[in-house]
């Protein structure tokens, strides 16, 4: 399929841009979005650009009544010399594919999808905020949409991109948060869909998370959902701690997404010979770190918030504050070196990011 088929519908009218000031992140839209279909024995299909709008679909659709859905998030960043980069973009199709074969949804094209992304951005760049740190967040996903009663793959999926111009995920920015180590719900099981990035998941979530903030918490720390012992996931993050030295990150394990940020903190950390490890890592281990005075710091990482610093968990009534809950000086170079190569203000010595040719300058 060549981006030349891709039908480009523009919006009448163009609405109104936001107040900068007050993105807040993930409540207001662009002007189009990308639409693509698949019917059984066609494959995908009718690949278009429309303008932003409500969908039709019959009641009986399969996504409502058995769940067949994938999502990825990504972002465009908008450089001081007004050009516009993807961050790694390749690895989100990737895991969108690992996502599509693990919930029986047909594989997309990943190159195709990325130069459909940058058709939608070009059409849409006056979306692509200016202020600083703000971004233009990037939601591609997937529903069946078949028709049918019945537990089974769907025939029929529509493959969507939708974009919203977005501030910090946390308002109160890069600043510690402090997470609620559950000990009673699981988000998934080795198994299950934990490595596929499904609405499911989220869904599940809820209620420990909703149990969290009536604490006053931030967020929850998933344990494993058998033994509830070994650290898993912070809220809808990959988490690291800084042990003695070392870094340590839950091991991919089935259960645990394959992050890009995470893979790409790995990345840094190896480029700085700061000693990282991949493994399983208990509660009580890192518990007993903070009792010896050698956890160092923690934070979670995502798209959404790249680094979230971690300033205090609570585990079984034992209240562990990290760096008297101050952001860690590694969680702020991470940050800083991460969001610094994403906006192309420092050098990017992995090749990571992707420019978007647009038509005009903002």
């Amino acid at each position: 399929m060549m981006t030349e088929q891709i039908n480009v519908q523009l919006a009448a009218t163009q609405r109104e841009k936001p107040d900068q000031t007050n993105l807040g992140f993930g409540r207001i839209f662009t002007d189009h979005m990308f639409m693509m279909d698949y019917t059984e024995g066609k494959g995908w299909h009718d690949p278009r650009i429309v303008p932003y709008q409500p969908i039709t679909l019959a009641p009986s659709a399969m996504i409502f009544h058995y769940g067949q859905t994938v999502f990825e998030g990504m972002k465009a960043y908008l450089t001081e010399d007004k050009r516009v980069f993807l961050f790694r973009p390749e690895k989100n199709m990737e895991r969108l594919n690992r996502s599509n074969n693990r919930l029986c949804i047909p594989q997309i094209d990943g190159e195709f999808a990325i130069e459909a992304l940058k058709k939608l951005i070009e059409v849409d760049q006056e979306w692509i905020p200016t202020a600083e740190g703000t971004s233009l967040y990037i939601r591609p996903f997937i529903i069946a949409t078949e028709p049918f009663l019945g537990v089974a793959p769907a025939k029929n999926y529509t493959f969507m991109i939708i974009m919203s111009p977005v501030g910090l995920y946390y308002k109160e920015g890069i600043a510690p948060v402090k997470i609620l180590v559950e000990n009673d719900f699981a988000r998934t099981v080795k198994g299950g869909t934990g490595e596929a990035k499904t609405a499911g998941n989220y869904a599940s979530s809820l209620k420990a998370q909703e149990i969290a903030s009536e604490k006053e918490y931030s967020q929850v720390l998933w344990l494993d959902g058998v033994e509830k012992k070994y650290i898993e996931e912070v809220g809808s993050m990959n988490v690291f701690f800084k042990i003695d030295g070392e870094v340590v990150t839950p091991a991919l394990n089935g259960s645990i997404l394959h992050g890009v940020t995470r893979d790409s903190v790995i990345q840094l950390l190896k480029h700085w010979n700061i000693p990282v490890s991949e493994r399983r890592l208990s509660m009580e281990e890192v518990a007993e770190a903070h009792r010896d005075g050698k956890l160092e710091e923690a934070f979670g990482t995502g798209t959404a918030a790249v680094i979230s610093p971690i300033g205090e968990f609570f585990w079984e009534e034992e209240k562990m504050v990290l760096n008297n809950g101050k952001t860690g000086e590694l969680s702020k170079k991470l940050y800083d070196t991460i969001t610094g190569i994403q906006y192309g203000t420092i050098e990017d010595p992995f090749n990571w990011v992707i420019e978007v040719p647009i038509a005009s300058s903002k």
